[in-house]
């Protein structure tokens, strides 16, 4: 490979809650006992270098001695336009569609507070990513919860009947889709979307669309944005996006959305500006420049070929070594959700001993629970291959098949 996806970072004191915020809170891991280093498996970020037009980007705008008031350029429009198109073919986006955000939380807040009251029920397929969790939670919105099921082929699937059920009898009028859904791992193909579409159009549903996950789609399988499934969803749609999880931003801070519709575009620009903290930093705007020049689209290719391999590597692993414990393989994403059900029930044991049990031997996974996952674990495979093989060696020899 031309880019660097096997060097062990060292990432303690580099401002890396994945390494250095473990404390066992309920939120984070417990750090590892006396004799295991610590192997992040848990917040989603990665611990690969990123792509050097990146750090090149800031460093030459970091050279120039002014950091004034600025506002966004042409050329950050122009990466987001050509990104757009050259990755999931999309056609006619101009820079008014496209809008700048903090978060791409923040930016579905944003979203619904345009097209909803609170205390209104929101569509959201479970298991559910807790980001969107705590944010409808914080500001007064009541999730509704539909639950993803899996079909013959153990693949898991959005159930239209008991969406359509919901829609109708609790008269909700705004869903969030994620596509691809965190934390199971599904990259939607195109009759799922359709579907589920026109149960929205039907029932008058105003859709945010977290599409977050859209680079990171493993091999054998397409992102279709949720926007290009009609002219109908197109307009219907507010899509958020970020440079910061396929190249490893989120410290950067940096998302974007993409709304067609006018009337909802102007309201969340507006909603927005409210607080007065929705600004964008110059290096990010800079940082989002580098991520999207040719080298980055060699880079997310080579990032997907090697999560791929992890993936196999670890569903592979999981077959033949843990019994009892389950897994569909994710088409999107770098996140397992282990269902330890069975295991559990075999050794008499919680999800919770299993937790302390990865987290004693530096398999820093976390908890399921929190994402809907009743005896889930959700582990992140993005590290260099020889530190996701520690981790599975570990957590076989002193968790699932200790002596």
């Amino acid at each position: 490979m031309k880019y660097d996806f096997t060097s062990i970072l060292d990432r303690r004191g580099r401002d890396a809650i994945a390494v250095d915020g473990l404390k066992g809170d309920g939120f984070s891991p417990a750090p590892p006992k006396a004799g295991f280093d610590a192997i992040p498996m848990w917040v989603a970020d990665m611990n690969f270098p990123t792509v050097p037009t990146i750090q090149e980007a800031i460093i030459e705008r970091a050279k120039h001695p002014a950091f004034g008031y600025f506002q966004a350029t042409d050329a950050y429009f122009d990466s987001i336009i050509r990104w757009h198109e050259k990755r999931n073919g999309v056609t006619g986006l101009k820079p008014e569609h496209i809008g700048y955000e903090n978060g791409v939380l923040g930016g579905v807040i944003s979203a619904l507070n345009c097209v909803c009251s609170r205390g209104d029920k929101i569509l959201i397929h479970s298991p559910t990513y807790i980001g969107f969790t705590m944010s409808l939670k914080n500001n007064g919105y009541e999730a509704v919860h539909s639950p993803l099921v899996k079909d013959e082929n153990g693949v898991w699937r959005m159930d239209f009947e008991d969406m359509e059920k919901h829609l109708k009898e609790e008269h909700i009028h705004a869903a969030i889709l994620c596509n691809p859904h965190n934390p199971c791992g599904r990259v939607w193909e195109r009759w799922e979307l359709e579907k589920a579409m026109e149960l929205y159009k039907k029932y008058n549903v105003y859709v945010v669309s977290d599409e977050i996950w859209s680079d990171i789609i493993l091999s054998g399988h397409k992102h279709i944005p949720t926007q290009s499934i009609s002219e109908d969803a197109r307009m219907r749609t507010a899509a958020l996006y970020a440079p910061s999880k396929t190249f490893n931003l989120a410290g950067l801070i940096g998302s974007y959305h993409i709304v067609y519709d006018p009337w909802w575009r102007d309201r969340i620009k507006k909603e927005s500006s409210l607080c007065h903290y929705n600004s964008m930093n110059v290096l990010s705007m800079h940082a989002l420049i580098g991520a999207y020049r040719p080298e980055g689209y060699e880079w997310a290719d080579e990032l997907c070929e090697t999560l791929t391999g992890n993936v196999d590597f670890a569903c592979d692993y999981i077959a033949k070594h843990f019994e009892g414990v389950h897994v569909t393989k994710p088409e999107g994403t770098y996140m397992l959700f282990v269902d330890c059900t069975d295991w559990c029930a075999a050794h008499g044991k919680t999800i919770q001993d299993v937790e302390k049990a990865c987290w004693a031997v530096g398999a820093a996974v976390q908890d399921g629970v929190m994402f809907h996952g009743p005896c889930h674990l959700r582990i992140n495979l993005a590290s260099p291959r020889a530190r996701i093989e520690e981790a599975f060696h570990r957590m076989d020899k002193y968790v699932f098949n200790t002596k």
